[in-house]
């Protein structure tokens, strides 16, 4: 299993919103579609940052409510890291797990593929463990 299957099991939408869009207008499509961060894209359509309930919510513990009349892009995250489709789930797992990070964009050849979360990479790891675990217990009592 890796990024790309899990990508084709989802889906490969990715919501996103433009960096001069206001933190309101980003809080409302999180909450619309139901998704935990977007990617944040330049005026030529390039992923320039990654946007999350946390980043928003640190904007505003800061800022009040005023925060919310503010732009994506001062709160956004701008270093983004991104997973290869071929990554495993192991390490997707690592990556998230040493970067603190909960969504992760796929990008192969500067192109999104998909976005993936923990949530994702728990799933199929849980699946792939109690496939593991149904293999083995066929294995020993077939003798």
């Amino acid at each position: 299993m890796n990024a790309a299957s899990i990508i084709q099991g989802k889906g490969d939408d990715v919501f996103g919103v433009t960096s001069t869009a206001s933190l309101q207008e980003a809080a409302q499509m999180l909450d619309e579609k139901r998704i935990g961060a977007v990617v944040v894209r330049d005026a030529d359509g390039q992923v320039c940052g990654v946007l999350s309930e946390r980043d928003i919510i640190r904007q505003v513990a800061r800022k009040g409510a005023a925060a919310l009349t503010g732009q994506v892009s001062d709160c956004m995250s701008r270093k983004v890291i991104t997973a290869a489709p071929n990554a495993t789930l192991d390490e997707l797992l690592n990556i998230m797990t040493d970067r603190r990070i909960r969504h992760l964009p796929v990008v192969e050849n500067d192109t999104l593929k998909g976005m993936i979360s923990i949530g994702d990479v728990v799933k199929h790891k849980i699946n792939e463990a109690e496939a593991e675990a149904k293999a083995m217990h066929n294995y020993i009592a077939a003798g």
